[in-house]
């Protein structure tokens, strides 16, 4: 049988027994069971202890059931407290007299225990007024945890949504980023035109159908950035140092949410170098060291005051700050350093703690 198959098994025995009648019918069975192996007596006796514990589960079941079905809902569940405790006590009185007059009939003959059920009759009416109250304590237990599972399945689509259109705004983002580069060179009729066009179309088919899942191997990360790299040594030839390094743990141990770094690179070249007039440089790291990730990347700075607001961050920065906050939680830290001639990036990552916060 197929994983699958096998969940899908496991799934219909669980909502089977999950079922209101059937886990209520497990549970009285049970009761029953354990009420006969307490008041057993011996074979002789088996008949009349079974026609007692059934006796005693009805008249326990009617009370049950009033109360889950008419004392919470009406009383309880409307903050109306002291009724429904005055109503539970008033049920408990009239229900124990009815049952212990019908037990003391079907005892005809067993006079010891005739006289036991009268001088017990306290005990009798604490018991079921206990088991009555456990109901709702089970019932309120139920309830608190049906509504955490609610809110808990609300919250995960809400992350989920909340991902994806962050998503939805990074790929259209670096798109208009990468064609404005490629417009350029089109202009000058250059002949480095060509390969963008083709670094492009590896990229593109990464984002198309990689970044629909929700992590994607490591190593297929580091091949975007290098094509990314690659596309912006082309634009800028001479005019910029673009350097890149991995070193490490091999890449495709770990996953990792797809088009993580694309925002810090494009915000080094489009905020940090595009508009330098001398050269600059962009020098990226990567590396992975016993499950946690570093991501480093230092740009020149442009001479331009408009790009200051790489720092306070941009569209990218903005959404990958979120993704990062929403999948690991507590589990990165990213510093951004903004020093006289140079901006700077940080980033690192407890790549295993993703599993902890999909």
């Amino acid at each position: 049988m197929s994983i699958s198959g096998t969940k899908d098994w496991i799934r219909y025995i669980y909502d089977f027994f999950f079922r209101r009648a059937v886990y209520h019918s497990i549970l009285w069975f049970i009761y029953i069971s354990v009420m006969l192996i307490i008041n057993y007596s011996g074979p002789d006796n088996l008949r009349i202890t079974f026609s007692n514990v059934l006796i005693h589960s009805g008249f326990l079941a009617g009370l049950v059931y009033l109360n889950l079905y008419y004392f919470i809902p009406y009383y309880l569940s409307k903050k109306q407290i002291f009724s429904y405790f005055v109503l539970l006590v008033f049920a408990t009185l009239i229900t124990t007299p009815l049952e212990l007059i019908s037990l003391f009939w079907n005892m005809s003959g067993y006079n010891e225990a005739r006289l036991y059920l009268i001088e017990n009759q306290s005990m009798h009416f604490l018991f079921m007024f206990f088991i009555t109250i456990s109901s709702t304590v089970v019932k309120i237990a139920k309830e608190w945890l049906l509504q955490e599972r609610i809110k808990r399945d609300l919250e995960n689509r809400n992350l989920q949504s909340e991902l994806s259109f962050l998503k939805s705004q990074i790929n259209p983002h670096f798109l208009f980023n990468t064609l404005n580069s490629l417009y350029a060179l089109t202009l000058k009729k250059s002949d480095k035109a060509p390969e963008i066009v083709l670094r492009l179309s590896d990229m593109m088919r990464y984002m198309l159908y990689e970044s629909n899942e929700k992590k994607v191997s490591l190593d297929k990360e580091v091949e975007s950035i290098r094509n990314y790299l690659e596309l912006e040594r082309i634009r800028y030839g001479d005019k910029a140092e673009i350097a890149f390094e991995y070193s490490g743990e091999a890449a495709e141990k770990y996953k990792i949410p797809p088009l993580l770094f694309i925002p810090f690179l494009e915000n080094a070249f489009k905020h940090g170098l595009s508009n330098s007039l001398s050269e600059g440089y962009v020098h990226v790291n990567l590396m992975v060291a016993e499950g946690e990730l570093q991501f480093d990347i230092v740009n020149s700075k442009s001479d331009d005051p408009k790009d200051e607001r790489y720092y306070r961050g941009g569209i990218g920065l903005s959404n990958v700050k979120r993704r990062l906050e929403l999948i690991y939680g507590n589990h990165y830290y990213l510093k951004l350093k903004d020093s006289f001639d140079k901006y700077s990036v940080s980033l690192n990552i407890e790549l295993n703690a993703i599993e902890n916060n999909k």
